[in-house]
């Protein structure tokens, strides 16, 4: 076994491409620059690299570009049609003032630039863009002909609201800002880009609006971006856990959305939001304990509605961790809380049951969990149908086998409908997570157990920091202005100032003076 992986080392070692079997200079001779290029690649079958003559002239160039990338219509008529057509006589000393000319006159593509480094050369190919040789040169021309095929702007499929916009984020990150752009047409949208990994070279945009975000605020996003040193980012959650504050808890740091309009209204309020290419997920930061209970809905409605369904919201995240630690505590510890009727009734239907309250938990607990993850990794129709059936099914047998009681079934049927009303996902898997926790303790201890795990909680949300914002604002520390969009909302024309916890550059978000008409 020693000698095999000896064996593997070195065959690996033996085989791996190095560094100095090409150069990572460009060339002034433009057959050593596309041997160098074929070499770095090792001449895949999508490179398409061709050669020719400028029209009327003995200028050998060349175009380089990945198949399957670019638009074969903008290489065809605005790169080889122009220089195969349009050129006059040059001389071949006038290669630099013929470079100028290609740059200036020839190539009717709007987004080009000159580069000197393989290193551009590499991510330009991979990103779409034609590299454009030219004999006796040491520089290059990269044309974007971007041309991949992108899926179009769809609703939200993890955020669907009744009312409001049904476009979502794509998985192309300029069509996102795009999105943006168009939801704030102010001139102070500002968009800081980066590249994201040692391999992937992904974009990443950092976008704020100046005069309203806390400049520090931005200054600590853009320090933390900064600090990722990863191979690959294939989405958003990669960049999420980097920057946040504690990876040891359960509660998100940083809200995603794949809605424009809940992005461009968290830039507004004074918030910052980043976009990775490749992924619909947008994050936004900071975030707070409110904002995982808020949708953008609740702005949609008139104020009485969203603070409804907001308060019932906040109800269904509290059923979500609470209630089957409940049931456990009361029917294991604290029997003489239950009024007699009902006590009665629990006890006939638990009659026969061969384990206690907590174990039921748990078992029914579990098959939910996989029922959901079930679900959610099949194709729609056929989780919708295993979701439904699954429950019922397994409901009915488990009560009619006697291993659970029916009390218990409604018990893990109303948390599980409950968990639904949270709107932020990953908020919803915490709270799934502390659940287990809080049954636990009401295991060991009853409804003392329960309230040492809620002030444990509370505990750790008031310690918990997003970006330099304590997770337990405008609770802890306390901003009365800010408890008019919390539990509740009030009516817009109320809601004048932004949230004073961000400490925006423009704390004032609408003023109802008359301007007279």
């Amino acid at each position: 076994m020693v000698l095999r992986s000896r064996y593997k080392r070195r065959k690996n070692q033996i085989e791996r491409p190095r560094e100095e079997d090409f150069s990572i200079t460009i060339f002034k001779e433009l057959d050593k620059n596309v041997d160098n290029l074929k070499k770095m690649l090792d001449d895949p079958e999508d490179l398409v690299i061709r050669e020719f003559t400028v029209h009327t002239t003995t200028q050998k160039c060349a175009i380089a570009y990945i198949d399957g990338l670019v638009d074969p219509y903008t290489v065809n008529n605005s790169i080889l049609k122009n220089l195969q057509q349009s050129m006059e006589p040059q001389s071949p000393n006038e290669v630099e003032t013929l470079f100028e000319d290609i740059y200036r006159e020839i190539i009717s593509v709007g987004d080009i630039k000159e580069e000197t480094t393989l290193d551009a050369i590499s991510q330009g190919l991979f990103y779409g863009s034609t590299i454009l040789y030219l004999d006796g040169l040491d520089k290059v021309l990269i044309v974007e002909t971007i041309g991949w095929e992108t899926r179009a702007i769809e609703e939200p499929s993890t955020e669907p609201v009744i009312r409001g916009s049904k476009e979502g984020f794509v998985e192309n990150i300029r069509t996102n800002t795009a999105l943006l752009r168009r939801n704030l047409q102010g001139p102070n949208l500002r968009f800081k880009s980066y590249k994201i990994g040692r391999r992937s070279k992904k974009d990443l945009i950092v976008a704020y609006i100046a005069g309203i975000s806390n400049p520090d605020l931005v200054k600590e996003i853009k320090r933390r971006i900064e600090t990722i040193d990863i191979d690959f980012a294939p989405e958003s959650g990669y960049i999420e856990q980097w920057i946040e504050d504690s990876f040891m808890s359960p509660f998100p740091q940083v809200l995603n959305t794949e809605r424009p309009d809940r992005a461009s209204a968290a830039l507004a309020q004074g918030k910052v939001v980043i976009l990775l290419d490749g992924t619909p997920f947008v994050l936004i930061a900071p975030a707070t304990i409110g904002n995982t209970l808020q949708s953008p809905e609740d702005y949609y409605e008139r104020w009485i509605i969203g603070s409804l369904i907001r308060v019932l919201r906040w109800g269904g995240a509290f059923i979500t961790i609470f209630l089957p630690a409940l049931y456990i505590a009361l029917v294991s510890y604290q029997q003489g809380m239950i009024p007699s009727d009902l006590a009665f009734s629990i006890a006939a239907t638990r009659d026969g049951v061969p384990f206690p309250a907590f174990v039921e938990a748990v078992m029914m607990g579990v098959v939910m969990e996989l029922l959901r993850e079930a679900g959610a990794r099949l194709p729609t129709s056929i989780g919708e149908t295993i979701g439904i059936v699954g429950g019922l099914v397994i409901g009915d047998a488990a009560v009619q086998a006697g291993i659970v009681s029916p009390v218990m079934v409604v018990v893990v049927a109303l948390t599980a409908i409950a968990s639904f009303a949270v709107p932020e996902y990953s908020t919803a898997i915490s709270f799934r997570l502390i659940r287990f926790l809080t049954m636990i303790s009401a295991a060991v201890l009853g409804l003392f157990g329960i309230i040492l795990v809620y002030i444990a909680i509370n505990i750790h949300i008031v310690n918990l920091k997003s970006f330099g914002i304590p997770y337990s604002t405008p609770f802890a520390p306390t901003f009365r202005g800010d408890f008019k969009d919390l539990v509740t909302r009030a009516p817009l024309p109320a809601m004048l100032k932004r949230p004073q916890y961000l400490k925006p550059e423009d704390k004032t978000s609408a003023n109802r003076e008359d301007k007279g008409s």
